[in-house]
C-alpha cells in the first residue's frame, strides 16, 4: 500500500483519538494484514505533540497517558515528537523516528528517558503468543531515567539487572503478584509495592518510568488480551493504562466515562432518527388527510 494511503489510515484513527480525548480503548487484536499500535508518554512533566509522516496525530499528549491502538496497514512510519503547539514537525524533541510496523503484531511506541535523563523513543513488539491454560504472562518494561534495577515478587528477585530500555517477559499462573523495582542487588524499593493481576490469556505490561533523581518515578500497566490456549480465548486487543499518577488515574477514570458516553451518544442518535422519522411521517400523514 502507498505510503499516501497509510496516511490517510493513520490520521483518521488518529482524528478518532482524539476526538475521544486520546483515550485507550479496547480493540480487536490485529490481522494478518494490519499493525496493532499504541502509544505511551512517559517522559515526565512534558505535554507534547506526536507528528506521524508529518501530519499532527495526537495533540498536546500528556505524561502518563496511552493512546491506541491503532488499527494500521503494514509499513514504515516516520514519527516525530515535538513542543506543544508546534507549527509543524521540523523541530521535533525526539526524532524523527521511522518504524517498521509487520502484519499480524502488537505494538508499543513508548516516548521516554533513557538512563541518563535524556528524551528517547522506544517501539516494543507485545508479546502474543498462547499462554497455558490457567496462566498469564507478565512482561515487565525500563523506560525510566535510572540505572539497572531488579523486579521483586514477595520480596524475591524475579527478574535482574533490567537495564532501559530491555524488558522481562515471564508466564506465571494467573493471580496477583505484590511486585515492587529496586536498584539492581538490592531489596529497597525505589518504586512499588504494588499489587498488579496476572490474569488468565492476558499479557499484563508494567512500565517503570520516570526520573529516579527528580523523583517523578511511575508504574503504568497496559493488557494484551486473547492469549489463550483453550478454543474459549477470544483476542480483544489492548486495554487501557493504570499508573501511579494523577494524571493517568484520571486516564482511566476517563476511559470509563468516555466509553458511556460513546454509548449515550449512540443511543441518542438512534432516539433522535426515530424522532425523526415519526415526524416526518406524521406530517405525510396530515397532508394526504388535508389534500
Amino acid at each position: 500500500m502507498h505510503r499516501t494511503a497509510r496516511r490517510s489510515v493513520a490520521i483518521a484513527g488518529a482524528t478518532s483519538l482524539v476526538a475521544l480525548g486520546a483515550l485507550a480503548l479496547p480493540a480487536q487484536a490485529a490481522t494478518d494484514d494490519g499493525a496493532s499500535l499504541s502509544v505511551l508518554h512517559g517522559v515526565p512533566d512534558t505535554p507534547v505533540d506526536v507528528w506521524v509522516d508529518g501530519e499532527l496525530t495526537l495533540d498536546d499528549f500528556q505524561p502518563g497517558d496511552l493512546a491506541g491502538p491503532l488499527d494500521l496497514p503494514a509499513g514504515s512510519y516516520s514519527v516525530a515528537i515535538t513542543a506543544p503547539d508546534a507549527a509543524d514537525a521540523s523541530e521535533p524533541v525526539i526524532g524523527p523516528v521511522d518504524l517498521r510496523l509487520e502484519g499480524g503484531t502488537s505494538y508499543t511506541a513508548v516516548a521516554h528517558l533513557d538512563a541518563a535523563g535524556a528524551p528517547t523513543a522506544t517501539l516494543f513488539t507485545n508479546s502474543t503468543e498462547p499462554t497455558a491454560a490457567g496462566a498469564g504472562r507478565l512482561t515487565v518494561r525500563h523506560v525510566a531515567a535510572a540505572p539497572a534495577v531488579d523486579v521483586l515478587a514477595g520480596g524475591e528477585a524475579v527478574v535482574t539487572s533490567l537495564e532501559n530500555p530491555k524488558e522481562a517477559v515471564l508466564d506465571l499462573p494467573a493471580g496477583t503478584v505484590s511486585a515492587s523495582v529496586a536498584a539492581a542487588g538490592t531489596t529497597e524499593p525505589v518504586l512499588g509495592p504494588a499489587d498488579v493481576t496476572v490474569a488468565e490469556g492476558v499479557n499484563t505490561i508494567a512500565y517503570a518510568w520516570g526520573s529516579l533523581e527528580d523523583g517523578t518515578l511511575a508504574l503504568a500497566t497496559q493488557t494484551v488480551e486473547g492469549l489463550h490456549s483453550a478454543p474459549s480465548g477470544v483476542p480483544a486487543g489492548l486495554s487501557g493504562l493504570a499508573a501511579e499518577s494523577p494524571s493517568s488515574t484520571a486516564t482511566g477514570v476517563a476511559i470509563t466515562v468516555g466509553a458511556s458516553l460513546v454509548a449515550l451518544l449512540v443511543v441518542a442518535a438512534s432516539v433522535m432518527a426515530a424522532r425523526s422519522w415519526r415526524e416526518q411521517h406524521a406530517h405525510a400523514g396530515r397532508d394526504n388527510r388535508s389534500a
